[in-house]
């Protein structure tokens, strides 16, 4: 396993082929579904394949990606935190998704917080972006608490909803 961040309670790793089973589950949370889309994973093949399209192909062209967090004391995995590189958009924008057994412990923040700092320290990028949804309130809470601020609503196709843009560039006004 390859750590590439590590905190007090989390380790941040690529995923692998191997973490099928993990990724079926995840993508399958309600909350996954709702908030993000649902990514038609039906069997561990379609896991598989998701983590090869999404995962590991971002791992490669682009150099970062989206992590899998695992529980340190127990080597499990819980939930991804990382960095999306969209083509609608500009600068990286950062992304997590936790269990729900796992909800409400900081965990997510704590990976967020890590991520942003691997973001500037390693990849030297200065400015990071997150995009939810206005009736994504959890996230929305999460972002402005890691210190993204509220830059615009984005349409990425003219016939989808609007997202909420955040920047680690914009100071929030509290």
């Amino acid at each position: 396993m390859s750590i590439t961040v590590q905190t007090e309670r989390l380790q941040l790793c690529e995923a692998t082929l191997e973490d099928g089973r993990f990724f079926y589950e995840l993508l399958n949370t309600p909350s996954w579904i709702e908030f993000i889309g649902d990514r038609g994973i039906r069997t561990l093949e379609d896991a598989e394949s998701y983590i090869q399209q999404s995962l590991i192909s971002s791992y490669l062209e682009n150099g970062f990606g989206l992590y899998k967090m695992v529980l340190r004391e127990k080597n499990q995995p819980i939930g991804l935190c990382g960095l999306v590189k969209r083509s609608d958009l500009k600068k990286p924008d950062i992304g997590f998704a936790i269990l729900p057994e796992y909800e409400g412990k900081g965990l997510v923040f704590e990976a967020a917080v890590a991520v942003l700092e691997y973001a500037r320290q390693v990849l030297g990028q200065d400015e990071v972006w997150a995009i939810t949804t206005e009736e994504n309130l959890k996230s929305r809470r999460l972002i402005e608490r890691i210190g993204l601020g509220y830059v615009k609503h984005v349409q990425f196709d003219a016939d989808q909803q609007q997202f909420l843009l955040y920047s680690n560039k914009v100071v929030t006004q509290n």
